[in-house]
């Protein structure tokens, strides 16, 4: 076995979920592991799903460069989102953001060379990074969990390839705001480095307002990449299906990737998310609004810090709250949970590089009743481990 990959740490999602076979309660579960959506895409993409599946190339391999009809459709949707100018030449579908995120990094920089991403990370970045050779370096961050562009700066040295930025955050929720951003911008040109933004849950930051204004500047395509998902905002996880938005040198390196490791991205896939940005913008504003209601509910239950776990950040679909046990190792609270009080979350460890006692809620899914239920569990937990 490849001795890099074999010290790459597993995925935590499947960590946290092995905990399950080993549950007794018949208390239903309140699942907080993962941002998936949990309700069926809107009816138009359904629809157009079982069109293609149908028809006589549904199967067949989607062009290099993603149907034409998509990359123009997402062209002209960042276009106007961000009052900007994206062409479909600036287009790349891929199967899903993560794959997005690593072939862009992968055409960026090679073993030794280094990239730089902001504490916590998503943890699927810094998987891949480390099997690439590639070393991840973490950027300083406030207590409002914002990078610093200035900080930022005394770590950039003559391996720096890229600075990555998620926003809003994975786990943190937080959403960088647009002047941050931009002063990222100016200082990864002025080094000659790329901008690398993972804007997975970009339209669930409770506006409108561009995310930040790169696609504005007319020299936007030599230093920003923008990395996007279709599965948060239709509802199709499962179809594996994002794009990469940036400069034509970059797309064409990282096309080569994806001839490799997937062809294409699914035919049916980018059919489906064409379909959702064509006609499903009503029911994806009504999914954003019952979500924007869950993180209102939920901010307001962890108000009072129930059993001890204070709320320190939320936004999009996650919570980032730290747990009250000094003495315990994250993992072992996360076992503690699922096991006796039927909550399942996913440990800080898989977003830091040590255990300061995070855990990441996807609080998304729940229904607006089984909120009080989250915090009824959680004191019990707090008194429970607290004897």
């Amino acid at each position: 076995m490849s001795e890099r990959t074999s010290a790459v740490r597993s995925s935590p999602i499947a960590e946290a979920k092995a905990w399950l076979g080993q549950r007794t309660s018949a208390t239903p579960l309140l699942d907080l592991s993962q941002a998936a959506p949990s309700y069926p895409p809107a009816p138009v993409v359904v629809d157009r799903i079982a069109e293609v599946a149908r028809s006589s190339d549904g199967a067949a391999y989607a062009p290099p460069f993603g149907m034409p009809a998509l990359t123009e459709a997402f062209a002209a949707r960042i276009s106007s989102d961000y009052l900007g100018s994206v062409t479909s030449a600036q287009v790349l579908p891929t199967a899903g953001c993560n794959q997005a995120f690593c072939v862009v990094a992968s055409a960026l920089a090679g073993p030794g060379d280094e990239v730089l991403i902001h504490l916590p990370y998503y943890f699927n970045h810094t998987m891949w990074l480390e099997a690439e050779g590639i070393v991840p370096r973490f950027l300083p961050v406030g207590d409002d969990f914002i990078p610093d562009p200035i900080r930022t700066a005394e770590l950039i040295n003559d391996h720096t390839r890229a600075i990555a930025l998620v926003t809003p955050g994975n786990p943190t929720g937080v959403t960088i705001p647009p002047s941050v951003i931009d002063a990222f911008a100016r200082l990864a040109a002025d080094h000659g480095i790329a901008l690398v933004l993972d804007e997975t849950y970009r339209n669930f930051r409770g506006t409108d307002a561009p995310a930040h204004h790169q696609f504005a500047d007319p020299t936007w395509a030599d230093t920003t990449v923008s990395l996007h998902s279709f599965s948060k905002d239709l509802a199709i996880p499962g179809y594996r299906v994002g794009a990469i938005v940036a400069g034509t040198q970059l797309l064409d390196q990282a096309a080569k990737l994806l001839d490799c490791v997937a062809i294409c991205a699914p035919r049916i896939s980018q059919e489906a998310a064409l379909a959702g940005l064509l006609g499903a913008d009503q029911w994806r504003r009504q999914q954003v609004e019952r979500i924007a209601a869950n993180l209102a509910v939920f901010r307001a239950v962890m108000a009072d810090s129930p059993g001890g776990f204070e709320l320190a950040a939320s936004g999009a679909f996650f919570g980032w709250v730290r747990h009250p046990f000094v003495s315990m190792a994250t993992d072992d609270v996360v076992k503690h949970l699922v096991l006796d009080h039927d909550v399942l979350a996913i440990p800080g460890t898989a977003f830091m590089p040590s255990d300061e006692r995070w855990l990441r809620f996807s609080f998304a899914n729940l229904d607006q009743h089984e909120f009080a239920e989250l915090a009824d569990r959680l004191e019990h937990c707090g008194a429970t481990l607290a004897r």
